[in-house]
């Protein structure tokens, strides 16, 4: 069977993260059968969830972080009742050093170190002092021994563990399919880790629970553990949202608040112009008063878990799109839920942004067609949508052009080294580095989609110092001419090849490898 190097180039980097090194064979298999390679990773049991030792439910880790606070306000409460004759720490003095500063630095060298290869010597960096061997003698050690950084705390403890199954799983998939498909609706139902302690916490939980069982599901079965998780009650302030008319809201003399239902509507949903007035954001915000989750008190139900407060509930009939729901509860919600799930301008948006994801930033309206015919003939079956991208003949044509994002640059070169991290500290920092901080986007739109936010020239000269301090990190033994044909083979370009083979040196030529459109182009 002739081999198809191209669409296999297609297979890896359209639809994965790009080929692994070593002895993985990922593009002999794409090459063989692009289309099976990829739609392989559809029928795999449970290859979306992600069961990790050690990773633990939402309630647990609420519980965790609910205990955690009050420790810390105890600590504040007895300091602060503390004799005031007690020494006390000397201020810094002006221009020393911050050492939190120090800690939060990010260091291209550290990044490049984690991606590269374990058994490579560490060459020292340009600005560090002689060896205390080759110092003249009895002259002072230029560097004061580094002091140990704090402790870390059960929500960094936490946060830390999530990001390395995360970036495992990216690391070892074969294809990188599913993957991709979590992280693609991972960012369309984002949340953001910045928003405070339990959205730090519950960042990892969230995905793992509201995203990755549902992404060969049905759409709206994905929209209802989106909006009932805590992780998005928490960071749209639903659980401050009470209906005017409600006994809780009476009480309290406080009233709605629409940031969930608006960016269920205008960012999860129908999209900007989708067809929804103000007053369709307002009703809806009634709908759903009452959606929150049980605090450390625990009296609506397990600390941490989603529950129904009846007392904040907007009492009476709703009408949103034009249909009008009567007072049902929980169930009026839902039914408003699964109604906009299935609404034409949700499968419009959908596929227009599943295409832009995956095809072009201007998709091919034929595609973005049928996309939208598929999402509403199957009740939005989203491993249909998938199969049908794969199907399509616009997204094997349409040339490699998309920008890959940091967090897919950031695996495909620990993938094409063969380096699966053991620890996900320069992989956060190296995300923060390049303006993608790991489930911290800027708003609840999430990061952005197209070329503009990835291409710009700060961001690509920070790929390039990042791939220049890992080259000089790799062993002599490491032959970029070898990593273009494991990750491109025949598909490669002339001008790429002629690049690397004129390259000044191999550290060189690895650094161009790493910044080629093979690589960089997705």
């Amino acid at each position: 069977m002739a081999r198809d190097f191209r669409n296999a180039l297609v297979a890896l980097n359209r639809f994965g993260f790009g080929a692994r090194g070593g002895a993985s064979g990922d593009l002999i298999s794409a090459a063989s059968d692009p289309r099976g390679f990829v739609k392989a990773d559809l029928g795999r049991p449970g290859v979306t969830l992600l069961e990790v030792p050690g990773l633990q439910p939402t309630p647990e880790l609420a519980k965790a972080v609910f205990e955690f606070q009050f420790e810390q306000k105890q600590a504040r409460e007895a300091a602060k009742s503390a004799t005031t004759g007690a020494a006390t720490e000397a201020p810094p003095q002006p221009g020393a050093p911050d050492a939190g500063a120090q800690r939060r630095g990010l260091s291209l060298a550290n990044i490049a170190q984690d991606i590269s290869p374990k058994d490579q010597p560490v060459q020292p960096a340009a600005n560090n002092a002689a060896p205390m061997e080759t110092m003249q003698p009895n002259a002072a050690p230029q560097l004061n021994p580094p002091k140990p950084a704090p402790p870390l705390n059960v929500i960094q403890k936490t946060f830390r563990a999530e990001a390395l199954a995360r970036f495992q799983r990216a690391s070892l998939a074969e294809c990188g399919f599913a993957e991709r498909l979590v992280v693609f609706w991972s960012n369309h139902f984002c949340i953001s880790a910045n928003k405070g302690g339990l959205a730090r916490m519950w960042a990892g939980s969230f995905e793992r629970e509201a995203i990755r069982p549902h992404v060969f599901g049905r759409f709206a079965e994905m929209l209802k553990a989106v909006e009932q998780h805590p992780a998005m009650l928490f960071f749209l302030d639903n659980q401050q949202s009470l209906g005017p008319d409600s006994r809780a809201g009476i009480n309290r003399q406080r009233g709605l608040n629409e940031n969930l239902a608006r960016e269920i509507m205008e960012l999860h949903t129908l999209g900007v112009n989708g067809g929804y007035s103000q007053d369709d954001v307002t009703s809806l915000a009634r709908v759903i008063t009452g959606w929150t989750y049980a605090g450390r008190q625990g009296q609506l139900g397990q600390p941490g878990s989603f529950v129904f407060n009846a007392n904040a509930h907007e009492p009476g009939a709703e009408r949103v799109l034009g249909k009008v729901y009567d007072a049902a509860g929980l169930a009026q919600g839902e039914a408003v839920l699964a109604d906009i799930a299935r609404h034409p301008s949700t499968a419009k948006f959908i596929a227009t942004k599943f295409a832009r994801h995956f095809v072009a930033d201007d998709p091919p309206p034929a595609l973005v067609a049928r996309l939208q015919d598929v999402f509403t003939r199957t009740d939005g079956d989203l491993r249909l949508l998938a199969n049908a991208l794969v199907d399509s003949d616009e997204a094997w044509a349409a040339p490699l052009s998309k920008m890959r994002s940091p967090y897919e640059y950031l695996v495909a070169t620990g993938r094409i080294l063969s380096r699966v991290p053991e620890e996900p500290g320069r992989y956060l920092g190296g995300l923060n580095l390049l303006g993608q901080p790991l489930w911290s986007p800027a708003g609840p739109n999430g990061f952005p989609d197209t070329n503009a936010a990835w291409a710009a020239p700060e961001g690509m000269k920070l790929r390039l110092d990042i791939a220049a301090q890992i080259a000089a990190k790799l062993p002599d033994a490491v032959d970029p001419r070898e990593l273009l044909e494991l990750a491109a083979a025949d598909a490669a370009s002339d001008d790429t090849r002629r690049t690397i083979e004129r390259a000044e040196s191999r550290q060189q030529a690895m650094a161009l490898l790493l910044m080629s459109p093979e690589f960089q182009r997705r």
